[in-house]
């Protein structure tokens, strides 16, 4: 590790609503750290479990505040955020679970200036001991990332790590209209000025489950796509002209979020409704278009199946 990069606080935001269940496990993570200057931003949003009680338990590593009533997410990051004392900022939701070398292995790219967000692979897993590692089917770029993640966004939260400065630079943080779409937001922004760096090894463990906040909201997805674009016109210079075919890209998978939501819900008539505009333009709108004309375990096995080969919306024309 590069000389004085130990010495350099890491802030672990972690916002809490209601999550016993899987609590201790998470920040029993972060104790296990093979880097240990670290802060544990937690944030009890108005918990009426057992959450606060076990948070404290802790000791002084573990800075605890608590909302008198609950706010939205995003709300509470901001706040969150404006407590952490470290140069860098990573993310722990309470069901998550990062590797012990995480913070150890990551930390280090920051030793190049431009860097603003340093990112792991990461396995995806659930409670029947199923599992997947994400960038085992997923594309994934470094650098000045900014249009690839606008056409594609290929970043998970619990991997990510960013530089304070980074932050700082931003006119504002977290966006509370966006319930669904609050971290690629705020990742986007700062990947327009500030590069990638990865590590190229699963560091990080995002648990699967019915409560995660985009499996029940997916039909929001495409408004709050709307309002991302209407704020990076704003933000950046010839955005429309520059951005048209990540645009394009951004909008056919906020559909494609739409109708994947309607269908779960066995809605198949509002999933193609959201669909019909692009499937004569786009290879991934037309394929989940007519899956829902099929039985939705058939057509479930078929596009789990799709999303191993992967369609790159992208290049996809």
């Amino acid at each position: 590790m590069p000389d004085n990069f130990g010495q350099r606080l890491v802030s672990v935001i972690m916002n809490c609503l209601n999550c016993q269940k899987y609590l201790r496990e998470a920040i029993d993570s972060v104790y296990s750290q093979t880097y240990q200057n670290w802060e544990i931003i937690f944030w009890d949003n108005a918990s009426t479990d057992k959450s606060g009680e076990i948070s404290r338990s802790y000791g002084e590593k573990v800075r605890y505040f608590r909302e008198l009533e609950t706010i939205t997410l995003f709300a509470a990051r901001n706040k969150a955020l404006q407590k952490a004392r470290g140069e860098y900022i990573a993310f722990l939701d309470c069901d998550d679970v990062w590797l012990p070398r995480k913070l150890e292995k990551q930390i280090p790219l920051f030793i190049d200036s431009q860097v603003g967000i340093v990112f792991c692979d990461v396995i995806y897993f659930n409670d029947k001991g199923e599992s997947e590692i994400l960038y085992s089917r997923r594309k994934y770029r470094t650098g000045h990332c900014f249009s690839s993640l606008l056409s594609d966004f290929f970043l998970s939260q619990p991997a990510i790590i960013i530089r304070r400065s980074a932050l700082n630079d931003l006119t504002e943080w977290y966006d509370p209209r966006l319930p669904c779409s609050g971290d690629a937001d705020l990742f986007l922004r700062i990947a327009y000025k500030w590069h990638l760096a990865m590590v190229n090894e699963p560091l990080a463990k995002w648990r699967l489950h019915a409560a995660n906040l985009t499996s029940k909201r997916g039909y929001l997805v495409p408004e709050e796509f709307d309002l991302m674009l209407a704020k990076y016109l704003k933000l950046y210079p010839n955005f429309t002209s520059r951005y048209n075919r990540e645009i394009r890209c951004l909008k056919i998978l906020g559909a494609t979020a739409r109708a994947r939501y309607f269908w779960e819900q066995g809605e198949s008539h509002q999933a193609r409704n959201a669909l019909v505009s692009y499937i004569f333009s786009s290879t991934r709108a037309l394929i989940y278009y007519l899956m829902t004309f099929f039985p939705r375990r058939l057509a479930k096995a078929f596009i789990n199946r799709l999303r191993a080969i992967r369609i790159d919306p992208a290049t996809d024309q």
